[in-house]
């Protein structure tokens, strides 16, 4: 893409700077003038720092539901389990109950994150150190196989909201550790094309959400221009557009390209992708 690295490896750090703003308060900036290699020595940076500052704050918690037998009823009583111990002689009543608890799924995920980049990633000697030092203040959460997360299934409110941005650091290198099942080994992938893509479509979505205030920017569906009472519109794909900009009575859309070359080469002639063109067309 460049040939100098490190100035490929910022750029992608500017880009995160954009999608997740938090990346601009004061903890976060001295990243930019550090050197890295590779993307994970800048995820694992991005880590430390974000992981910090959680613990700063208190190790997030959350309500989880826990099943259990105990001695009074606690909770809701779960029936199966009661009728269990009762044919084992146990003097326990089964229960469901909601626990406020540090190992939930946001956690987890770091965690496990962590640890895999601990064991398999190419990162610095001092991010190593600072990362099992971190770790320690995991010591209550429980690992999780990272290819059973449901990424899509994750929500956000606003106690949890400053936790986006690291567990999509920990989706990015979730996707990079592979595991080759017959020698039971993990490898790095290097960074793909498709990840930056997103992360390229969604920075200039909060770009001009940052720099142009008088647009609404925004990743909005068009609707078909038909008339549904006579049509049927299920058939139809869904028209998602990458950025769609609107000022008073004026619409503009943008389609993001991420490409190592603009363009195409056939039979020693240089040519736009058709495909793009198709679409400006449309």
């Amino acid at each position: 893409m460049t040939k100098d690295k490190n100035i490929f490896i910022l750029n992608i750090y500017y880009m995160l700077t954009y999608a997740f703003r938090e990346l601009k308060q004061n903890n976060y900036e001295e990243i930019a003038g550090e050197d890295f290699d590779n993307i994970q020595q800048l995820f694992a940076e991005i880590l430390i720092k974000g992981i910090s500052c959680q613990l700063k704050q208190g190790i997030f918690k959350q309500y989880i539901i826990r099943k259990d037998s105990l001695p009074t009823l606690r909770g809701k009583l779960d029936l199966n389990a009661t009728i269990q111990n009762k044919l084992c002689r146990k003097q326990e009543i089964g229960c469901e109950y909601d626990e406020l608890s540090e190992s939930n799924i946001f956690n987890q995920i770091i965690k496990a994150t962590v640890f895999g980049l601990l064991k398999h990633g190419n990162i610095k000697k001092d991010q190593k150190t600072k990362l099992k030092n971190l770790m320690l203040f995991f010591s209550g959460i429980d690992i999780i196989e990272l290819s059973t997360v449901k990424w899509n299934m994750l929500t956000y409110d606003r106690n949890n909201k400053s936790h986006q941005m690291l567990l999509y650091v920990c989706y990015f290198l979730t996707e990079d550790i592979l595991m080759t099942t017959e020698k039971g080994k993990y490898k790095m992938k290097s960074f793909t094309d498709e990840h930056l893509c997103h992360l390229f479509e969604k920075f200039v979505l909060e770009y001009y959400r940052a720099k142009h205030p008088e647009y609404k920017a925004q990743a909005a569906q068009i609707d078909w221009n038909i008339d549904r009472e006579v049509s049927s519109t299920h058939v139809l794909p869904i028209m998602q557009t990458d950025i769609l900009l609107s000022v008073n009575d004026r619409t503009l859309i943008i389609d993001t390209k991420y490409y190592g070359h603009t363009m195409q080469v056939q039979f020693d002639k240089a040519t736009i992708h058709s495909n793009n063109l198709y679409q400006i067309h449309t």
